[in-house]
């Protein structure tokens, strides 16, 4: 099965090319982590898979169908680069808010257990820290229990205890048959959790495989390869 694709895709934004002809498969049940420097386009290939951007050629398909189509959304979960919530509504609220929009979503508790905020829970948004607001932009991409979730650097600003219990969730979600697609500046991350590794590189798939793959090709380590294969572009 394949969850979300690009398909011969080209994304301009005035006289910037961001994405290249790309074709670029999300398969059910992997977790595909997309690298790539700043500006690569990373971005940009998960809203053209969501549906939040349409591509100037080619298409994008959001299992099988066309990604603007609610029943394609309604399976599954986003994590945005940057998400913002009403400072003044309370961290139990939103979570009820974003289960709203499920059939069968988990429970409230069960979903703030999981992401360690049972105490944040009464707090109004505005009064986190960075870390706790991003644990809740992560835990409510598992609100419906999607069958695929998009992660744009999810751990950005956690510290180390945060990011590997995030990574276990992500994992345990993993183990059964969850099919995930994160971007990441965070190597170690990349080397930790997915499958399968995607570099971009100017708009266009540079090289891909595991990570031990592309370590063994480029040096030995995946920062090796990374390094390799993006040095000297923007």
């Amino acid at each position: 099965m394949i969850a979300a694709a690009l398909r011969g895709v080209t994304k301009r934004f005035g006289s910037v090319v961001a994405l290249d002809q790309v074709d670029l498969e999300l398969r059910g049940g992997e977790v595909l982590a997309l690298l790539g420097p700043n500006g690569a386009g990373k971005t940009t290939a998960l809203s053209l898979m969501l549906g939040l951007r349409r591509p100037d050629v080619g298409r994008a398909e959001l299992f099988g169908a066309d990604p603007r189509c609610p029943a394609s959304r309604a399976v599954v979960g986003l994590t945005p680069q940057d998400a913002s919530f009403p400072p003044t509504l309370r961290v139990r609220e939103i979570a009820d808010l974003v289960r709203a929009h499920y059939a069968s979503p988990v429970s409230t508790e069960d979903l703030l257990a999981r992401f360690g905020l049972i105490e944040c829970g009464r707090r109004q948004v505005g009064g986190l820290s960075g870390g706790e607001r991003r644990r809740l932009s992560v835990a409510l991409a598992f609100a419906g229990q999607p069958l695929a979730v998009f992660m744009d650097e999810p751990t950005t600003g956690l510290d180390v205890e945060a990011r590997r219990s995030v990574w276990n969730e992500l994992q345990a979600y993993a183990a059964v048959g969850g099919t995930i697609l994160l971007t990441t500046h965070y190597l170690e991350e990349a080397d930790a959790l997915a499958s399968r590794v995607v570099l971009l590189s100017q708009g266009r798939v540079t090289a891909e495989g595991s990570a031990r793959e592309l370590a063994g090709l480029h040096g030995g380590t995946l920062e090796d390869a990374f390094l390799a294969l993006t040095r000297g572009t923007r």
